[in-house]
């Protein structure tokens, strides 16, 4: 197969409907970032369509280079104090009932930008106690004080992405020790309670083999849901597209992670890990 050309499957619509673009200009408004926009997710037009976006706070420049990720890097800018605030206003314009918050990493901060997801997840259920949240959140450089803080203020799921198996780690510029990082921060969360949730980008040259352990691996580090989705190259400075998995494969991995006990899984092409959460949460509870 080409791999420069992306097969029909995978094809995202384009926006048409009014409410992207009031989203679009919501987001403006508010000075707000979106790993929608950022991290150039195929989805952008369906979600915003759908009035559901993924808030992306402590800034748009991540200090990690991940070799996947599409979102800028570099030094990052000053936190902006009002960040949470325009998330909480966000939330109310759109009429939110299910939000789900992200960021970049930014290893430059003590705590890595945990005092603004809390304060932000606050400030919504203050004003919004009916309204879900769920944090994806970075991994802290594996401490533990950041995420009890963000525990604190009770978020319904918590994710983490495991992103890939652990062989090929160093593939995407990670070091083999972030990955059993990652899964001790899913395992304390899971330990406080948290609904726990992590992502895996398919197509980089793992086997399937190396899937089943990674599903048996969140598994007995207590991640209770999935998200599986094909990895697509954001630019050409990012790692190539080993493998493009067609549907079928992905109803199959499905199946292979919920006989391995997980709550709930969401597989297919364009799926992505805040890919209708809110269904993902309700299917879980059910």
């Amino acid at each position: 197969m080409d791999y420069s050309r992306k097969p029909d499957w995978l094809k995202a619509r384009l926006p048409s409907q009014s409410s992207y673009f009031q989203v679009a200009g919501l987001l403006k408004k508010g000075r707000l970032h979106t790993i929608c926009e950022s991290g150039r997710c195929p989805n952008i037009g369906e979600c915003w369509e759908r009035k559901t976006a993924t808030f992306l706070i402590l800034g748009n420049i991540c200090t990690r280079n991940c070799a996947f990720c599409a979102v800028d890097k570099g030094r990052p800018q000053p936190l902006d104090e009002t960040e949470p605030q325009q998330v909480l206003a966000a939330v109310g314009a759109m009429g939110l009932r299910y939000v789900v918050i992200t960021s970049v990493t930014r290893d430059d901060l003590p705590d890595g930008g945990a005092e603004v997801f809390y304060r932000t997840i606050k400030l919504i259920k203050d004003n919004y106690p009916q309204v879900k949240v769920e944090v994806l959140v970075p991994d802290f450089k594996g401490e533990q004080g950041p995420l009890l803080n963000v525990l604190a203020a009770g978020p319904e799921v918590v994710s983490h992405n495991l992103e890939t198996t652990a062989n090929l780690y160093p593939e995407i510029n990670r070091p083999v020790t972030n990955y059993y990082r990652s899964l001790s921060l899913l395992q304390l969360a899971h330990e406080h309670g948290a609904l726990t949730k992590s992502g895996l980008m398919v197509g980089l040259g793992e086997s399937l083999a190396d899937l089943k352990q990674a599903f048996l691996d969140l598994r007995e580090n207590g991640c209770e849901l999935l998200t599986i989705g094909q990895y697509l190259q954001p630019t050409r400075q990012q790692a190539p597209v080993r493998r493009y998995y067609p549907p079928t494969e992905f109803e199959e991995l499905r199946q292979l992670a919920l006989e391995l006990g997980f709550k709930e899984v969401a597989s297919g092409p364009l799926v992505r890990s805040s890919y209708f959460a809110d269904k993902l949460y309700e299917a879980s509870r059910s």
